[in-house]
């Protein structure tokens, strides 16, 4: 199913939570960019969003580089500012996470807020920031239907925590209790709220620097396919408003479950 853009318009598509090159978040600007979109993309290292918006760019596409703390509303709110100028938004993302790892004994105050603050309350501000954007939309701003779409990453994790993973997974539950919570209240007003669990390990940067071992030992296809994840929120962003999905799980075929 492909997308027709009104003419003359100038999609927007917002990624928090963009590092890496070989990460989820790039994986997603690179998608929409594919897809005709003006890419705004938000991360906390200025380096690597103006790494990512140069391959996108020298292959065709558009890509802004805006460097911020998903965690502070005001760093997020003149970031949305800067979207807001570039054309009307039509796609958020929120792909930010704070994992921490460390036995619930040896888990320090510290390390919980951080990880509900980046995943938790980062989801919170810079949800209301794209929302107050998607709403501006006129009813009919995106083919088939409805005013735009905000999606959320979320993990297993926020179906059932275990250790060492208490703060990851409380954090990652109160994001996915907040996805329902404003798909619920927006969905009803044009704006398709979706949550997307990542049931299995990504085949990303992240992984393949910090446990090789667990890459060996996937074997082919063991691992989610970056593009193939991008692909899945493309898909979840075209969903006619008469079938919309509010949680999709996405694993490996191989992945217990």
């Amino acid at each position: 199913m492909s997308q027709e853009l009104p003419e003359g318009r100038a999609p927007v598509a917002w990624i928090a939570g963009v590092g890496a090159s070989a990460g989820l978040g790039a994986a997603l600007a690179r998608r929409f960019a594919s897809g005709g979109y003006s890419v705004a993309m938000t991360g906390r290292t200025a380096q690597q969003l103006q790494a990512v918006a140069a391959e996108i760019e020298s292959a065709g596409g558009r890509a802004h580089a805006f460097a911020g703390d998903v965690a502070s509303e005001a760093e997020i709110h003149g970031i949305a500012q800067r979207v807001k100028a570039l054309g009307a938004l039509s796609i958020a993302v929120f792909n930010a996470a704070s994992a921490v790892r460390a036995p619930t004994l040896e888990l320090t105050v510290e390390q919980f807020t951080q990880a509900w603050r980046t995943s938790t309350l980062g989801g919170f501000i810079f949800g209301r920031e794209a929302l107050q954007l998607l709403l501006a939309n006129d009813q009919d701003a995106r083919a088939p239907g409805g005013r735009g779409s905000l999606l959320f990453t979320g993990a297993t994790a926020a179906l059932r925590g275990k250790p060492p993973f208490a703060a990851f997974a409380a954090a990652k539950a109160g994001l996915r209790s907040l996805s329902q919570s404003l798909a619920r209240e927006f969905g009803p007003q044009g704006i398709h709220v979706a949550h997307v669990v990542i049931d299995g390990g990504i085949d990303g940067e992240r992984l393949r620097s910090n446990a090789p071992q667990r890459v060996a030992q996937a074997g082919e296809d063991g691992l989610l396919n970056l593009d193939a994840i991008a692909e899945s929120y493309w898909q979840l962003h075209l969903q006619h408003r008469s079938a919309w999905t509010q949680e999709i799980d996405l694993r490996p075929f191989k992945e217990a479950f």
